[in-house]
């Protein structure tokens, strides 16, 4: 999150209504970016964070130190999404700083401090879900990241650097890496950092239990000894080591040297008072219900099969225009629409359309492209794995829930299959492997919690179109009412869904979601919306004399000393 050497600030009142009005968008381009510089040396990359104190997403905070906001972790976001898509001759990323003995003072306290409830844990769950794809990256993609820390490296930033596969520090005698939530703010150290931290570097208990209470953090030796980065180098060597070790790691790499990349044009989509659209996707907000419904269309036309046609229709090919269509709704929706609880998925078209698809994504798995767009659809349906809404899948004539879209009902918490002609449903080889969730394992292995017999007979119906009652009894639908009691059904369970806490149905969803496995990624999606929700709605933290509020004024936070 932050480091203790920023400025006390004073403000106005909070900046962050309840309602959170104004509209956030995730479009950006490296053109515009007020935060981050991309620059390209053959094989490596450099990510270098230079983060505009004046170019807060919000009024009301300067971003001093490398903090960082929302907007600064959108347009990593956009960076990581260039580096895999345009520059298919990067095989190693460098991210590093261009502030003096700072790497990045993690994400910036006043701004949290002045944020509603609600825009802090969003704000967390975006950053770790940008930092989750560092890291699947680095598993699918052939890309390995450096995380050059050049100077102070604390809470978030520190969680930045954990995202990627190696960790150098500059042995300035001054430089360290800390997390001081604890000490500092009365909240979690780092969310997906204290994860990071034991799951993916193995810090014994101990050593992460004085490092998480030492507001100075640890520096030097004993910052490698202790797993916190992997190197320790003196300044005079620090950036020719970086260099050096990010060609070492390239060179392992299987991303084409020669290839052409694929520009990621603008994203067509239309906003008015109903909703969002877009080419393949459209997102119809009813304010009344608190319901959003979300249909994914399938291609008009069978997508190309041969390879050569389909780099050359690049961000046009529809599995990348699906993925990030559909990966932009879902943003908007989390981000702009708080009160719209449940997300009723819909498809519409000809399921052999997205078949063809799926046939083509298996056919040139291997190619980096396609690899690319696998990968993006993969981050694009576990993000709708981990949002804090209800989803509910409509299976009626003219859906094309097949194959990859299948997923889509799969995600869902409930899908009812309208028993009538012409209403099917296609499994897929997609099903069983291509598309993980965050716990590791497919959606149809989740659902059926590895069982073989369950998940041997949806297997064997791969290719075929599979009707309501079939469907019901193979679990891979809820219910299949019939068209007498279709309506009545649809709408009890919407309303119902509507009448219930929000919290306690976000409680639910997650356990029920992640149930038969738990991995680092689910660890800390749990305990952001469990721990972390929890402990940003305490007094100790965010009361009018807790730790967040007082942090940079001069007083002493008090804490209510009970143990609960």
């Amino acid at each position: 999150m932050s480091t203790p050497a920023l400025a006390p600030q004073v403000f106005e009142p909070s900046v962050f209504p309840s309602t959170e009005s104004e509209r956030v968008l995730f479009d950006r381009h490296p053109d515009r970016y007020r935060h981050w510089r991309l620059t390209f040396d053959g094989a490596v990359a450099t990510l270098t964070m230079d983060v505009d104190e004046a170019g807060g997403l919000r009024p009301g905070y300067a971003l001093k130190l490398n903090s960082y906001d929302l907007g600064v972790d959108i347009e990593l976001h956009d960076a990581l999404q260039r580096i895999r898509f345009e520059h298919p001759e990067v095989r190693s990323v460098v991210i590093t700083s261009a502030k003096d003995r700072v790497f990045c003072s993690g994400a910036n306290i006043f701004m949290l401090g002045k944020s509603t409830h609600a825009w802090k844990v969003n704000f967390c769950k975006f950053t770790n879900e940008t930092r989750n794809g560092i890291e699947d990256s680095s598993r699918h993609s052939g890309l390995t990241f450096i995380a050059a820390c050049n100077g102070t490296t604390a809470g978030g930033g520190y969680e930045l650097a954990l995202a990627c596969d190696e960790i150098v520090l500059v042995d300035d005698r001054s430089s360290a890496v800390s997390l001081p939530e604890v000490p500092l703010l009365g909240v979690l150290p780092g969310t997906g950092g204290l994860t990071r931290l034991t799951d993916k570097r193995h810090v014994r208990r101990d050593h992460a239990d004085i490092f998480c209470l030492t507001t100075e953090g640890v520096r030097g030796q004993r910052a490698r000894d202790w797993r916190l980065v992997d190197e320790v180098v003196k300044p005079a060597r620090f950036a020719e080591h970086v260099q050096i070790r990010a060609r070492e790691l390239a060179a392992r790499s299987d991303r084409p040297a020669g290839a052409k990349g694929i520009p990621l044009t603008p994203l067509s989509r239309i906003i008015d008072d109903d909703g969002y659209r877009y080419e393949t996707v459209t997102v119809t907000l009813d304010r009344q219900t608190r319901r959003a419904t979300l249909t994914v269309r399938a291609p008009d036309a069978a997508p190309p099969a041969d390879l050569e046609d389909i780099v050359a229709a690049g961000a046009q090919w529809w599995p990348l225009k699906m993925a990030r269509e559909l990966d932009d709704a879902i943003l908007m929706l989390r981000t702009n629409h708080l009160d719209i609880g449940i997300w009723v998925l819909r498809t519409a078209g000809d399921g052999r359309h997205v078949l063809a698809a799926d046939a083509s994504l298996d056919k040139h798995a291997s190619h980096w492209f396609v690899r690319e767009t696998t990968g993006l659809l993969r981050r694009t349906l576990a993000r709708l794995d981990v949002s804090s809404r209800s989803l509910i899948a409509l299976i009626e004539p003219g859906s094309c829930f097949a194959g990859t879209l299948l997923e889509l009902a799969l995600a869902a918490d409930r899908g009812y299959m309208l028993d009538g002609d012409n209403n099917t449903v296609t499994p897929h080889a997609a099903n069983f492997g291509r598309y993980p969730m965050p716990n590791g394992l497919s959606r149809m292995t989740a659902r059926f919690y590895g069982e073989p017999a369950p998940i041997d007979a949806a297997r064997a119906r791969i290719g075929t179109a599979v009707g309501a009652r079939e469907a019901e009894a193979l679990g891979l639908v809820t219910m299949a009412p019939d068209d007498i009691d279709w309506d009545d059904e649809i709408r009890l369970a919407l309303e119902e869904r509507a009448s219930l806490s929000p919290d306690a149905l976000t409680g639910l969803e997650a356990n029920l979601r992640f149930g038969p496995r738990e991995t680092m990624e689910t660890r800390i999606f749990g305990r952001l919306s469990a721990w972390q929700n929890w402990i940003f709605n305490r007094p100790n933290a965010v009361g009018e004399h807790g730790a967040l509020k007082v942090f940079g004024t001069g007083n002493k936070a008090r804490f209510d000393r009970d143990r609960v």
